[in-house]
């Protein structure tokens, strides 16, 4: 069943509400019978967060748009969607409304689709600005739960100054290294610096966890004007992030609204996400190339905490080699047959070039692919590519069977790629040979940048 959801609202039973403490339940509900000095009272046992009359009204709802949203695209009956609501959800805690939030809409719908549909392995996406400790705290001791949040931090002097919102907060007990914390420590990210966290972080991982559903706290206090982000980052990149996303899961996403406080950003942003789920094609991003230096720092820390937990990250140094300048082609090595190695190349390589290219047109040339294990990837790799040009792609079938030529026109049709599942770990000596093509290549390209204190070095202070 293909298209898209816009859910608004639902009357919320008290059995969805899986995850809030009974006692904090009753509380809230009693609000709307509060006089505004009672609410006044009320809200001070609570961190940054305001009750009105309405306020259990509009939580409940909130949350039963997000269960229904969830429902849809489980059932079938819609590919993906996004849940507008109000008030957001990714602070609160089990117990304590916080930072604007009064029931945590994701967290709880995680939990709904967990136990009423059996999954394993959902993916939790968070691109606000502001850390979402409520969802963290929900599962960081749960291992079918992976959480990434990127969020402003600023070595702990950005709302809400939690030490476990630093890159080193993993997750505990079964759970750790389900937990990836991405912590901005400067404002102005942009563009580049966002697609440089998927393509270096969170798309290896989520292809390594192999989610059944993807979840995202979508915030828009991230994009460009907002004044609480301060980042400046385009609307447009919200659509080709979705884009990113849509690739996993057979294409089971949920988007639902966190934060956003400028109204055109907000809006632009919202109608770029929606579109991109609607199949339109994702707008040209501009001037993308080379990260921050903080931005690098970061990443590199991310990827570095969590190497003992992802198979992606076993293969980092505490070195890098030196810069080797070359004008030469792209060539994959030969023998790049296992699909971690295959998939650390496309995602740490080819899609970080193609995207600071920012071709017109994309050409895919598919020689002899026959195997079970082939068709898979080439369709993974074909969704990727429609994310560029606006989604003009000319794939041209050299040698092909039927299975081929229809995994091919499904992801060309839009479809979402089929699922690669686990991914294990890539070969050393296939590693060995992406990193040396990108120390060939990243003189030319910024998205290749890595980082680690000898690597800054080599990386930028060449001549």
């Amino acid at each position: 069943m293909s298209g898209s959801a816009l859910i608004y609202d639902k009357e919320m039973t008290r059995y969805k509400l899986l995850w809030t403490d009974k006692e904090y339940l009753e509380a809230v509900k009693q609000t709307p019978h509060l006089s505004l000095e009672e609410l006044r009272t009320f809200t001070q046992q609570y961190s940054d967060v305001y009750f009105h009359p309405n306020i259990y009204h509009c939580a409940k709802m909130a949350v039963g748009a997000t269960i229904q949203l969830v429902d849809n695209v489980m059932t079938g009956k819609v590919r993906n969607g996004m849940a507008l609501v109000r008030p957001p959800g990714h602070h609160s805690q089990r117990n304590a409304a916080n930072g604007f939030c009064v029931f945590n809409n994701v967290a709880i719908a995680a939990v709904h689709a967990k136990n009423h549909y059996n999954l394993s392995r959902i993916l939790i996406v968070d691109w606000d600005i502001h850390h979402g400790q409520g969802v963290q705290y929900c599962f960081e001791e749960d291992p079918s739960v992976l959480y990434f949040s990127w969020h402003r931090y600023e070595h702990r002097s950005f709302w809400p100054y939690l030490a476990e919102s630093d890159f080193d907060g993993v997750g505990k007990g079964k759970g750790a290294g389900f937990n990836i914390n991405l912590p901005w420590n400067k404002v102005g990210m942009t563009n580049s610096d966002y697609l440089y966290a998927f393509f270096q972080v969170l798309l290896p991982v989520a292809y390594e966890f192999d989610p059944e559903l993807v979840l995202i706290c979508a915030g828009f206090d991230s994009a460009i004007g907002d004044p609480e982000g301060h980042m400046c980052a385009s609307p447009e990149i919200f659509g080709h992030l979705t884009h990113l996303l849509m690739s996993l899961a057979k294409g089971r996403l949920c988007v639902v609204l966190e934060g956003g406080y400028n109204m055109s950003s907000l809006a632009q942003s919202v109608c770029q996400t929606v579109q991109t789920l609607l199949g339109d094609p994702t707008p040209v991003l501009a001037s993308v190339g080379s990260p921050c230096h903080s931005a690098l720092e970061s990443v590199q820390n991310v990827r570095a905490v969590h190497q003992n937990y992802w198979n992606c990250f076993k293969h980092i140094g505490e070195q890098e080699l030196l810069c080797v300048r070359s004008l030469s082609f792209l060539h994959f090595p030969q023998g790049l047959h296992d699909r971690a190695s295959v998939m650390q190349a496309v995602l740490c390589l080819l899609l970080p070039m193609a995207y600071e290219f920012d071709p017109g047109l994309v050409v895919q040339v598919l020689g002899k692919c026959n195997s079970k294990q082939e068709v898979p990837i080439w369709a993974q790799l074909t969704s990727l590519l429609q994310g560029l040009a606006q989604g003009k792609t000319l794939a041209l079938l050299q040698v092909s069977t039927d299975m081929a030529r229809a995994g091919l026109w499904a992801s060309l049709s839009g479809s979402p790629g089929p699922s690669l599942g686990p991914l294990g770990t890539p070969l050393a000596e296939n590693m060995e040979a992406l990193e040396a093509q990108r120390q060939r290549l990243k003189s030319q390209w910024g998205l290749l940048l890595k980082t680690g204190v000898s690597s800054i070095f080599n990386d930028f202070a060449k001549p």
